[in-house]
C-alpha cells in the first residue's frame, strides 16, 4: 500500500504539473541565479534563475514516461520471444538464450550507455536503449515459467484436441504466469528511471533545456557547494520514485505469490 501510495501521488503530481506549477519550467531569472528557497521559490532557484520545484514538477512527467515506456516495451518484446523460446525448446530456446545470456553479461549501465551512443543523445533513444537491456530479464523470466508449466494437463488436454500453438500461448499459457510479470515491470520502473537518470546525468538523455530529474542533477552536480538545495530536490525526487517502485513490486510479489503470502501471514 505504501508503494502504491507513493507511485500514485508521483503520477498524479506529474499529471497536474501545469496547474501546481508557480511558474513556466524555462522561465529565466537573471536577478534570482541559485536563489536558495523562500517564500518565492520553494526549492530555490537554478544556474539560471528557473524555479526548480516548477523544473522538478515538469521533469516528473518525462522521467516518469520514460521509465514506464522503456519497461512497457521490453514487456512488448520480452514476453513473447521468452513464450516461443520456452515453448518451443530444442535449437530455437538454446539460440534465444545464448543471445539474451550474452546480453545479460555486460553491465546494464554499460550496454545503456553503448546503445544510447550509438543512437544519438535524445529522451527518446535513451528510452529505447533501457528497454533493450531491460528485455532479457523479462524473456528469461517468462520462459521459466513455461517450462514449468508448458507440460501440464490443461496444456497437453488443449494440443491433443487440436488447439493451435498460438492460442495454447496466448489463451492457455500466458494468463498463468503473468502473474511475476506484473512484479517484474513494478520493479523494473524504479530500476529504469535510475538508467535513465544515469544517462542524462552523462549528457545521453534529455538535452537541455529539456528537464527531467537526471539532468537536473547533472547541472545541479556543478554547484554542489554552492548551492546545494539545487541537487538535493531532484535527487530525492529519483530516490521516492525507485522507492515507491521497489515497494509496490515487492507488495506485489508477496500478494500474488502464494507461498510469499504464507510466509508473511506466519511471520
Amino acid at each position: 500500500m505504501a508503494g502504491a501510495l507513493i507511485v500514485g501521488l508521483l503520477l498524479l503530481v506529474a499529471l497536474l504539473a501545469p496547474v501546481l506549477s508557480p511558474y513556466p519550467p524555462d522561465a529565466i531569472n537573471y536577478r534570482h541565479l541559485l536563489s536558495p528557497p523562500s517564500t518565492e521559490h520553494l526549492l530555490g532557484t537554478d544556474d539560471l534563475g528557473r524555479d526548480i520545484l516548477s523544473r522538478l514538477l515538469y521533469g516528473a512527467q518525462l522521467s516518469l514516461s520514460a521509465g514506464i515506456s522503456a519497461v512497457i516495451l521490453s514487456v512488448l518484446v520480452g514476453v513473447p520471444v521468452g513464450l516461443v523460446a520456452g515453448y518451443a525448446g530444442g535449437m530455437t530456446d538454446e539460440l534465444v538464450m545464448r543471445v539474451f545470456d550474452s546480453i545479460i553479461a555486460l553491465p546494464p549501465l554499460v550496454l545503456a550507455l553503448t546503445i544510447s551512443a550509438v543512437l544519438g543523445p535524445g529522451l527518446v533513444n535513451a528510452t529505447i536503449a533501457i528497454a533493450i537491456v531491460a528485455v532479457p530479464t523479462y524473456a528469461r523470466l517468462i520462459r521459466g515459467q513455461v517450462l514449468s508449466i508448458k507440460n501440464n494437463d490443461y496444456i497437453l488436454a488443449a494440443r491433443s484436441v487440436g488447439v493451435s500453438s498460438r492460442a495454447v500461448l496466448f489463451r492457455h499459457i500466458l494468463p498463468n504466469v503473468i502473474s511475476p510479470i506484473i512484479v517484474q515491470a513494478a520493479l523494473g520502473v524504479g530500476f529504469a528511471i535510475i538508467l535513465e537518470s544515469s544517462l542524462s546525468f552523462i549528457g545521453l538523455g534529455a538535452q537541455p533545456p529539456t528537464s527531467t530529474w537526471g539532468s537536473m542533477v547533472q547541472t545541479s552536480f556543478q554547484y554542489l557547494e554552492l548551492a546545494p538545495w539545487f541537487v538535493i530536490a531532484p535527487s530525492v525526487a529519483i530516490f521516492v520514485a525507485v522507492l515507491g517502485a521497489n515497494l509496490l513490486g515487492e507488495g506485489l510479489r508477496n500478494f500474488l505469490d502464494p507461498n510469499q503470502k504464507k510466509a508473511a501471514q506466519k511471520t
